[in-house]
């Protein structure tokens, strides 16, 4: 996480932008991102999905639906 968290930093620090990163290690990953987003008293959170449809959705699960049910913060899925 280490190597990954510097990349990210300096990204973020080329295009002048300040990242808070963390993490977090759960049996339920929407969980955590819910409980670090109340914690930090985010008031948007950005999620990717990968547009999985019908069945396919259904047997994989998806992380993002999850955090949707789970949370009042307004959140903005990136496809």
């Amino acid at each position: 996480m280490k190597d990954r968290f510097a990349y990210i930093e300096r990204r973020a620090r080329e295009h002048g932008l300040l990242a808070e990163l963390a993490h977090e290690i759960d049996e339920s990953p929407a969980e955590a991102i819910v409980r670090f987003a109340r914690l930090r008293s985010c008031d948007l959170i950005v999620m990717s999905s990968h547009g999985r449809r019908g069945i396919q959705k259904m047997l994989l699960g998806s992380q993002t639906s999850e955090v949707l049910v789970k949370t009042e913060i307004p959140v903005l899925v990136i496809r």
